[in-house]
């Protein structure tokens, strides 16, 4: 389902509640915020236990642990240190890819 919205707006967890509830007219609103907030929750869950969230023609979600590091600033050249810390990164799969560059049509995407 896809909707009209100015350029440059950003979708938003709202959007998403309304068009899981547009997609499925038996669900309440208070069903389908329900639903994304435990999609959103198992998500979140799997990245903190360090786990390859993997959504199928969309891309894969992973954790990854960076050690700590001097770094140096690039307008005065001063070094400083970076602390280790996880980051989160995402790869895009081959699917959607060729839909942001319009290859294929979003109706074509594997199921």
């Amino acid at each position: 389902m896809t909707r009209e919205k100015p350029q440059g707006s950003a979708l938003t967890r709202a959007a998403l509640r309304e068009a899981v509830y547009g997609c499925c007219p038996t669900l309440s609103r208070s069903e389908a915020r329900r639903i994304l907030d435990a999609t959103f929750e198992e998500i979140c869950g799997a990245l903190l236990r360090g786990e390859p969230v993997k959504l199928r023609s969309f891309g894969t979600f992973t954790v990854r642990a960076k050690r700590a590091r001097v770094g140096r600033n690039p307008k005065t050249g001063v070094e400083a240190a970076i602390t280790p810390r996880r980051v989160l990164t995402f790869k895009a799969s081959p699917v959607l890819v060729a839909v942001i560059n319009g290859d294929m049509a979003p109706e074509e995407e594997a199921d």
